[in-house]
């Protein structure tokens, strides 16, 4: 069976959202891609108080300076779809109020027949978590564990409860529910955030890197999920961060997913044959207009599965 293939949203400042977002979402779903994706970024500090990923001295994209909401991006592509997924890679959790963002995920999915999967991760940034004023970065793993206790509450059966740190939740309806048990994925690279993902979410949201890389770390994680003695199988969505250039790319630097369409497909090839079940692709802002976007999306996908991916 192919695997599934998912297409990023139009984020970026120079995309009129309403507009732009509506119709990637139609045209992506009629090519054949089949899950749709969004991605978090709260805010662009200046002067940057640290690097990129928290890395001294990495600069921040320029396309981070304008970055539309992740879930008012996925309404609007669920309104304008019918069957693609709705996926966020990822939502910064813990930047939220668990208990309302249990709920917008629930209504989200009720109202789009089932089609949310909620990929969530702890971010990397102290500005977004002191602008958003939930919990302090020290805490943002705590964080986490706790709002997947309430998300999996709210979602629930009622009466609805919780007792946490920062939530309280005494006996209550809680409604609309999701149509179907919204899937979690967790993005976990230590130690600690894969022990969480394998005993408390439904799969895991790696980034592309080395081919062989990824098998390894795949297969460690599934490694201890048999240990932990998990026997639900662990969903993955991989996450390719392309660099599209119109034309072939012949530096000699060239990194993985930077360049031609050609090359970005000759790149997917090998973790296609890793076992993961999907991958989702995102032209992180690069295209210059909605129709581009379509287009690239197009060929990239009729390329791919031309591949074999």
């Amino acid at each position: 069976m192919a695997i599934r293939l998912g297409l990023g949203l139009p984020q970026a400042r120079h995309y009129d959202i309403g507009r732009d977002v509506p119709e990637v979402a139609r045209a992506a779903e009629r090519v054949g891609y089949e899950s749709l994706w969004v991605f978090e970024r709260a805010l662009f500090p200046e002067p940057a108080t640290q690097g990129l990923y928290g890395i001294e001295g990495l600069p921040w994209p320029e396309f981070y300076r304008h970055v539309a909401d992740p879930l008012v991006t996925l309404t609007l592509a669920a309104a304008a779809t019918e069957r693609a997924s709705l996926g966020t890679s990822v939502l910064v959790a813990p930047l939220h109020v668990p208990f309302q963002l249990a709920k917008t995920l629930a209504t989200l999915d009720a109202a789009s027949g089932g089609r949310v999967v909620a990929g969530f991760g702890t971010g990397w940034s102290v500005d977004e978590y002191a602008a958003a004023g939930i919990r302090p970065f020290a805490e943002r793993g705590r964080a986490l564990d706790e709002l997947l206790e309430v998300c999996r509450a709210v979602w629930g059966p009622d009466p609805v409860a919780h007792d946490g740190e920062t939530t309280t939740i005494a006996s209550a309806a809680v409604g609309p529910k999701p149509a179907r048990p919204i899937p979690v994925l967790l993005a976990a690279s230590s130690p600690k955030a894969q022990r969480r993902l394998v005993d408390h979410a439904d799969g895991w949201l790696p980034v592309a890197m080395d081919a062989g890389a990824l098998a390894e770390q795949w297969r460690r994680l599934q490694d201890l999920a048999a240990e932990r003695g998990r026997t639900a199988p662990l969903r993955t969505v991989l996450r390719v961060n392309a660099q599209y250039t119109p034309r072939t790319y012949d530096g000699s630097d060239r990194r993985p997913f930077q360049g031609s369409v050609d090359q970005i497909v000759a790149d997917l090839v090998p973790f296609a044959e890793i076992g993961l079940e999907e991958i989702m692709i995102d032209f992180l802002g690069v295209p210059r207009d909605a129709r581009e976007l379509v287009d690239l999306a197009a060929q990239v996908y009729d390329k791919a599965r031309a591949a074999g991916v």
